[in-house]
C-alpha cells in the first residue's frame, strides 16, 4: 500500500496560481501511475490529470492551465495550477496504483491521500 500526503492547497484569487504536491511513501513514484482528482461541493469526484511511465493526460477543462509532473528524487508528484477560476474550487485528491498505464478513472486507483482544499475567490 502506498501512503500519499497532499499539500499546497489554499485560498487564491481568480487568475492566481497554486502548486499542489503529493508525497508518496511505500513505493517509488516511478513505478506508480498517479492521478489528481477533485471534488467540488455537492458534486462527484472528477478526473483532473494523471501521469505514469507511459505518459500523461489532462482533463480538457484544465488543459493549458494545469500541468502534472513528477520528481522521482523527491518521490513526489505535482499539480501546477495557473489561471485559476472559481469553478476550480474543490477538494483535490492524489491517487496512486502500481501500474505503467495512465489511468483516468477513480475506480482504477487503490491508494488515496486525504485531500487538500483549493478555494478560488471571484
Amino acid at each position: 500500500q502506498v501512503r500519499l500526503v497532499e499539500s499546497g492547497g489554499g485560498l487564491v484569487q481568480t487568475g492566481g496560481s497554486l502548486r499542489l504536491s503529493c508525497a508518496a511513501s511505500g513505493r517509488t513514484v516511478s513505478m506508480l501511475s498517479m492521478g489528481w482528482f477533485r471534488q467540488p461541493p455537492g458534486k462527484p469526484r472528477q478526473f483532473v490529470a494523471a501521469i505514469s511511465t507511459s505518459g500523461a493526460r489532462t482533463e480538457d477543462s484544465v488543459k493549458g492551465r494545469f500541468t502534472i509532473s513528477r520528481e522521482n528524487a523527491k518521490n513526489t508528484v505535482y499539480l501546477q495550477m495557473n489561471s485559476l477560476k472559481p469553478e476550480d474550487t474543490a477538494v483535490y485528491y492524489c491517487a496512486a496504483r502500481e501500474s505503467r498505464v495512465v489511468m483516468t478513472a477513480a475506480s482504477a486507483y487503490d491508494s488515496w491521500g486525504q485531500g487538500t482544499q483549493v478555494t478560488v475567490s471571484s
